[in-house]
């Protein structure tokens, strides 16, 4: 059974993995021009596909059938071609925001909703969401609802942002202010790459309910699988799938006071989880051409800090990553949400008494412990998770692991 995605330009696709957990088929990516198109629908060699941009509506001409759902969206994202040769058009990115919108454990019953952006994601969200009771705003450009005009809508409880805005390698921006509106509840983002775009790390800092597109993509791959295969497959799926990519795609931060272990135990992660470790002041000292004690003796601390904020922001937008940071990257806000963006932030905790100071151009010269009084808070407000190293390394690389793989 040979099946796979089709699309314009695909890139690197998470798909081929996801469906290798899903049913025992092939999977492959099929990058077709739009000259190409018909005689690979019609005479290609596949059994089912799934279809992304921006041939969701064009295949529609070559389908036979057209579920209920394709029909009501005029989209369609899985294909199958039945034993006559025939081929029918599903739309399962229904399902997959459905079950996105459940597991965020958000209501919409007679609430104001904002969907950002007016393509085929967006008339997915606002069919789903008009389904279960939402009042619907579509916000585009040049509409009647637009960012312009936003203060008309104060009282949203949630917004869906179906655009790409934001998305990697265009991350730290966002399409609205999220200061605007005093009665949200939560914010829901297709994009999946980096984990938090901007717009979710101010949800996030307004404490509210932030979640990105992974569970649609896993979800909606589910119910392609399922048509592929005419059998059902358990709901619970979709979690374990989502915690394995999740724990594949995001980084794992260590920071914490110069010494504390970062780097030893940053590599023994990397080795559970099977990531590439990454020290950023190697890194640093690699693109200044010079050590970190040069760097603090030629340019200062101010000018090594803006060499390190450089560095992590290269850093933090990749994926898969452990990265050990310097005791000092903390000392400045914008830091974290160049790391937290794509992943999880583990403060080492450990004693001032074993911590060296060799090499170390602030340790040797402030006192350990003034220096944890000032840096205390900001290990606080960046870690979103706290483990000890007082012991021993494994102990704590497996706390770390074991976390990563329960996220």
């Amino acid at each position: 059974m040979k099946c796979g995605l089709l699309g314009g330009k695909l890139g690197h696709s998470y798909s081929p993995q996801i469906h290798s957990y899903l049913g025992d088929y092939s999977y492959d990516l099929y990058e077709k021009k739009p000259e190409e198109l018909e005689s690979f629908l019609l005479h290609g060699d596949f059994s089912g596909l799934n279809v992304t941009i921006p041939y969701k509506k064009a295949v529609i001409a070559y389908c036979d059938v057209l579920s209920e759902r394709a029909q009501k969206l005029s989209a369609v994202n899985t294909i199958v071609r039945r034993a006559d040769g025939s081929l029918v058009g599903h739309n399962t990115d229904y399902f997959g925001f459905s079950s996105m919108l459940q597991m965020s454990g958000l209501r919409v019953e007679g609430k104001e909703v904002l969907v950002l952006g007016s393509g085929g994601a967006s008339a997915t969200a606002v069919a789903v969401l008009k389904e279960l009771g939402a009042d619907v705003f579509v916000i585009s450009r040049s509409g009647e609802h637009n960012y312009q005009n936003l203060y008309l809508h104060k009282n949203a409880s949630l917004i869906v942002n179906s655009t790409p805005v934001g998305m990697y390698p265009n991350v730290g921006v966002s399409a609205v202010d999220l200061s605007l509106f005093s009665h949200l509840e939560g914010v829901l983002d297709v994009v999946y790459n980096p984990a938090r775009t901007q717009l979710l790390l101010d949800a996030e800092s307004r404490g509210l309910v932030a979640m990105n597109g992974l569970w649609m993509l896993v979800a909606q791959a589910k119910e392609s699988a399922e048509w592929f295969t005419g059998r059902k497959i358990p709901e619970t799926i979709i979690a374990e799938i989502h915690r394995k990519l999740r724990t594949q795609m995001e980084n794992t931060i260590l920071i914490g006071m110069p010494g504390c272990g970062k780097s030893t135990i940053g590599k023994l992660v990397s080795q559970i989880l099977n990531k590439r470790f990454v020290d950023a002041d190697e890194v640093i000292a690699k693109t200044a051409g010079m050590s970190i004690p040069e760097i603090f003796s030629t340019s200062g601390e101010t000018g090594f800090r803006n060499i390190e904020t450089q560095v992590l922001r290269q850093l933090g937008m990749q994926s898969g990553l452990v990265i050990a940071t310097g005791g000092g990257c903390v000392t400045r806000d914008e830091n974290y949400s160049l790391l937290h963006q794509n992943g999880t932030i583990y403060w080492l905790k450990r004693a001032i008494s074993f911590l060296p100071t060799d090499g170390r151009p602030l340790s040797q010269k402030n006192s350990l412990t003034q220096m944890y009084d000032i840096r205390k808070p900001m290990y606080q407000k960046f870690a979103d998770h706290i483990i000890l190293n007082n012991d021993n390394a494994d102990n704590a690389a497996s706390a770390i692991a074991e976390k990563e793989m329960i996220l």
